[in-house]
């Protein structure tokens, strides 16, 4: 009875290989296993380490070590010669011994190089249990290290590596640097906790559970299991896997798809750096607005992490919430929800939910990880967050181009200075910041050719603006909304003068414009109009009324007439702060004056205009309070160790 089981096995596995011998060359693939000597040939080795027997997800056996008997399989392991041949009698015994009391019980002997193998001695026992789709193989392992160098590929081998060395798993396999950290966090280990026996064992039954239902809805999926489980536990937990039904969880990670496509697409962000026209009420559109939502009224949420009067920012969130609904008047029924009223912030967002909320805003940064979980279980709901640079598809982003604002503020402190020193105070080394800071210098240099700025952060030292006073400056950029440290009386552009600061201007966010303009997208259908793949980050500015300047009545008439100049030639487009020549600190010259920077250059800058006098601080140099900001915006979070999110193993 084996022996024929046997044969009919061979059978089916030579029509497996045949097939993928057949789209291998139709797609322009190779359609042989891969051949490692080939790989290495002209590749520096570090050296070679023996492991010992492993069991090794046989998955991750991609070829053979020479090409001797390439050709008598596919690309998948599968037989290519026919039945007749010796090569199949040999595979057949071995299907028989596979399937007798004994099994295949001899490990192969292969190579592992970049964290896949390739088969030195036993291709037909890895050829027969992959046609019984086993997951692991019993073989003795002699690891291949390349070179280290910053080619992304190797660097991901060097942080698996790291990764191997604490759990002794072949399992997991990510593609981008700093993903294996992130797993080893979001277990709820340190990052240099050594796994146990136990963790082991209930991860890979995780794992595995999760690797079965992931292929049940596609056998050519966007991402690897690993790179799946890491963006599903951004919604779930382990713990959920214990508990899910087979259909159940196919429907939980159906949910989190749109993630996976973005994730396999780099994470691209789709940036909206101009809202939609206004429309008048009698054209089409004026017609159709309220048609798109049941009822014709937009239910909005708010929800904040605490009341508006504990914090300046939120407050001024309030108001904008406040000046939706004068605007919108019926066309919009709003409730605000605090989270510090809730047990966790993710009840706060499922009240809303279940009080029949369509559109949630969430009104500062931490925030994003409760709109991470829920999105995917509401998909009709809009879930958006007041941040920047966040590649999550099922969260659309807001923010304001307040780098246009500081231009202007740069051009009045120029004009305003008595000598060429100007003070600037920078919150944290967020995205857009450094842009804030160089397009305050660059206005600067409009007005006063020779305009040094002496930058200082908030997030280093106490009272960074009142110490460049100190100091001898007299025109001061300080912060754009009160906080710690300063005096309140440190806001925007500030003479400094013997009884205290004088408010010449205020950087301006207009919240309101924003949550109006993204109400009546809505009601029109806007919303549906962009892409379902990409994350989509709004990032207004003049154009849009998203920001401003408030000019005080202190100003000069000089100084306020200039401003009004360029405003109006920031809002049509006819002025951008970085158009121009533009050296750095090193004196590379950034941009020739020839090219206009897209947005996301801009948003990412990580230099300082050469006329800066001061630094992008590191992470261990800024005060505790501001880490957990910079950890989720900041311009290096890519390469912080990221921290465990709690016990799930």
């Amino acid at each position: 009875m084996s022996r024929q089981e046997a044969l009919q096995q061979f059978r089916q596995a030579l029509k497996a290989g045949q097939k993928c011998y057949r789209e291998c060359v139709h797609r322009g693939r190779y359609p042989y296993p891969q051949v490692l000597e080939e790989r290495l040939r002209g590749c520096a080795v570090a050296g070679r380490v023996d492991l010992g027997v492993l069991d090794i997800p046989i998955a991750q056996i991609i070829g053979t070590n020479t090409a001797g008997r390439q050709a008598a399989f596919a690309a998948n392991f599968m037989p290519l010669l026919d039945l007749g041949t010796e090569f199949a009698s040999k595979w057949v015994a071995l299907c028989e011994a596979h399937l007798g009391d004994t099994g295949i019980t001899d490990p192969i002997r292969c190579f592992e190089y970049m964290g896949c193998f390739y088969v030195q001695e036993g291709n037909k026992r890895v050829s027969v249990l992959k046609s019984f789709e086993a997951p692991t193989i019993r073989a003795y392992v002699t690891r291949v290290l390349p070179v280290y160098s910053d080619d992304p590929a190797v660097r991901v081998y060097y942080e698996f590596l790291h990764f191997y060395g604490l759990c002794g798993l072949y399992q997991v396999h990510f593609n981008r640097v700093g993903d294996y950290p992130k797993l080893q966090a979001a277990l709820g280990f340190d990052a240099d906790h050594i796994w146990s026996d136990r963790e082991k064992r209930a991860f890979l039954t995780a794992f595995y559970t999760f690797r079965t239902a992931y292929y049940k809805l596609s056998q050519e999926p966007p991402v690897t299991t690993a790179e799946a489980l890491l963006v599903w536990l951004h919604t779930y937990t382990l713990g959920d896997l214990r508990v899910l039904g087979p259909a159940e969880l196919e429907k939980s990670i159906r949910a989190v798809w749109t993630e996976l496509t973005a994730y396999a697409r780099g994470g691209k962000i789709e940036m909206q750096t101009d809202a939609e026209p206004e429309a008048s009420g009698s054209g089409l559109l004026g017609l159709l607005a309220g048609r798109m939502i049941p009822g014709g009224t937009l239910r909005a949420a708010f929800v904040h992490e605490c009341a508006p009067e504990k914090s300046p920012w939120i407050r001024e969130h309030d108001k904008g919430r406040q000046q939706l609904e004068q605007a919108l008047g019926d066309a919009v029924s709003v409730r605000t929800y605090l989270a510090a009223d809730y047990p966790c912030t993710e009840d706060a967002l499922e009240q809303a939910v279940s009080d029949g909320a369509q559109v949630i805003f969430t009104t500062t940064v931490p925030l994003i990880f409760a709109c991470r979980k829920l999105a995917p279980k509401y998909p009709g709901v809009r879930f958006l967050n007041c941040s920047v640079d966040m590649p999550y598809p099922g969260v659309r982003t807001y923010y304001g181009r307040i780098y246009e604002a500081k231009f202007l503020l740069g051009a009045i402190a120029g004009a305003l200075a008595e000598d060429s020193r100007i003070g600037y105070v920078a919150d944290g080394p967020i995205f857009g910041t450094p842009a804030a800071i160089n397009a305050f210098a660059l206005g600067a240099q409009l007005t006063n050719p020779r305009a040094e700025i002496e930058l200082r952060w908030s997030c280093c030292e106490a009272s960074p603006a009142a110490r460049l006073a100190e100091e001898g400056l007299r025109v001061i950029c300080a912060r754009d909304l009160p906080g710690s440290g300063d005096s309140p009386d440190w806001r925007g552009l500030c003479l400094a003068r013997e009884a205290g600061p004088v408010c010449a201007a205020l950087p301006v966010w207009n919240w309101g414009e924003v949550y109006i303009r993204l109400a009546r997208s809505i009601l029109r259908g806007g919303w549906d109009e962009l892409s379902a793949v990409a994350a989509v980050n709004y990032w207004w500015g003049f154009a849009s009324g998203a920001v401003d300047v408030q000019l005080m009545e202190s100003l000069p008439d000089g100084p306020r007439e200039l401003v009004r100049l360029l405003r109006a030639a920031l809002t049509h487009g006819e002025l951008a702060p970085f158009h121009r020549r533009i050296a750095d600190q090193t004196g590379a010259v950034q941009n020739d004056g020839e090219r206009w920077l897209a947005p996301e250059e801009v948003l990412h800058m990580d230099w300082l205009c050469a006329n800066v006098r001061g630094s992008i601080p590191q992470y261990d140099e800024l005060l505790p309070m501001a880490r957990p900001m910079v950890r989720l915006l900041g311009l290096y979070r890519e390469t912080l160790q990221p921290e465990k999110r709690g016990p799930l193993l």
